[in-house]
């Protein structure tokens, strides 16, 4: 028999364990964080300690709250440095504006912190100029391109992504979404006729050239499409969607080479177009030839742009294998490497052919009917 002097005790433990183990208690007592804008007003002097190895810092912190229900309102925060991790060292000063991380209930905030740099007014001016920049050096056609880009970024945000996290088929949602906005992009910058079909057409068979490529070598190489951090984070989302995260790979490598694949395909058509104006009476071999050579000419430069890309964003974690002196066998055969390597192959591989397909589609549309001029 328990002894008596243990039994109050046996009581408050069994019952903290019931009320921890509820949901209700998990659901209502556990407020939903916002993030909100806010404006630096006051920073203290620095408070230093040591902390496992290194120097913790806090700063006392004031800061206006800008925007939600708690808009105008002024807030104490230790802001903590962590001096040894710039990653996570968020340094501010007085007129910083940051985004707050604020938990909040009936009886008002409950708990705040600095979470990060306010950073998109800056990069809204940089937008803002490079737009500017494509209307004032580009006029009308620069004012098209901006809308097309517009265009862009829209069914990217507004159609593809809300579709992928409905689960709909990646590969063919993009394959789909490629050729929407490389048609409206190429018929908004180039006009309508014969050069913009046969862009299009080229735009296209390349994208899809270059899909079916990395899916045949992506499922040899059995890539498993976790190659990123950010892959991973999907499992634990609230939807709860069986992704194909092999298919969003090939989703990503398709959305990746549209650009390129575009510009190359624009340029052959464009050339191909000028070079049928200047002679009419040209065999549709040698326009067809004179295409070809155009696309050569474009396709190491363009190779060289989807390459540069990838590389640039790896060399972090380059650098990384590079230091650790980690054995290039080894390294090629990591899951994020070969993605990436697949990833720029297959895109400059879609770039490459997409220059034959451009050249033979307007070969033979420009080669056949009237020479009027395209509409542009």
């Amino acid at each position: 028999m328990m002894k008596p002097s243990l039994r109050p005790l046996f009581l408050v433990l069994a019952a903290l364990l019931l009320l921890l183990a509820s949901p209700v208690y998990a659901l209502e007592n556990m407020p939903e964080p916002v993030h909100v804008r806010a404006r630096v007003v006051y920073v203290g002097d620095m408070i230093e300690e040591t902390y496992a190895g290194g120097m913790f810092k806090e700063q006392p912190v004031q800061v206006k709250i800008l925007q939600g229900e708690f808009k105008g309102q002024v807030v104490d925060i230790r802001h903590s440095r962590i001096e040894y991790n710039p990653a996570y060292d968020i340094e501010v000063k007085e007129g910083t504006e940051v985004i707050l991380w604020l938990v909040a209930d009936s009886g008002g905030i409950v708990e705040a912190h600095i979470d990060s740099i306010a950073r998109d007014k800056s990069m809204a001016w940089l937008a803002a100029a490079y737009l500017g920049s494509l209307v004032i050096v580009g006029g009308k056609k620069g004012l098209r391109t901006a809308v097309s880009l517009i265009f862009t970024v829209g069914v990217i945000m507004k159609v593809l992504l809300p579709m992928l996290l409905k689960g709909y088929d990646p590969v063919l949602l993009a394959v789909g979404i490629s050729a929407v906005v490389a048609s409206v992009t190429i018929l908004l910058v180039g006009g309508r006729g014969k050069k913009a079909l046969s862009a299009i057409c080229g735009t296209t068979g390349g994208v899809l050239i270059a899909g079916i490529v990395a899916k045949l070598v992506g499922k040899g190489a059995q890539l498993t499409g976790f190659g990123t951090e950010e892959a991973s984070m999907l499992l634990y989302i609230p939807q709860e969607i069986q992704f194909d995260y092999r298919g969003l790979l090939f989703a990503g490598i398709l959305i990746g080479a549209l650009g390129a694949v575009m510009d190359v395909a624009v340029s052959v058509a464009s050339a191909m177009s000028e070079i049928r104006q200047a002679s009419p009476d040209m065999p549709r071999s040698r326009l067809f030839a004179s295409g070809m050579n155009v696309g050569r000419d474009v396709m190491g430069t363009m190779s060289n742009t989807l390459i540069l890309a990838y590389a640039g964003g790896a060399i972090p974690l380059l650098l990384l294998f590079l230091a650790y002196d980690t054995p290039f066998g080894y390294v090629i055969n990591l899951d994020i490497i070969a993605t990436e390597v697949v990833r720029a192959l297959a895109g400059s591989l879609g770039l490459i052919m997409a220059i034959p397909l451009t050249a033979a589609v307007s070969s033979y549309l420009l080669g056949s009917g009237s020479t009027r001029p395209d509409i542009s």
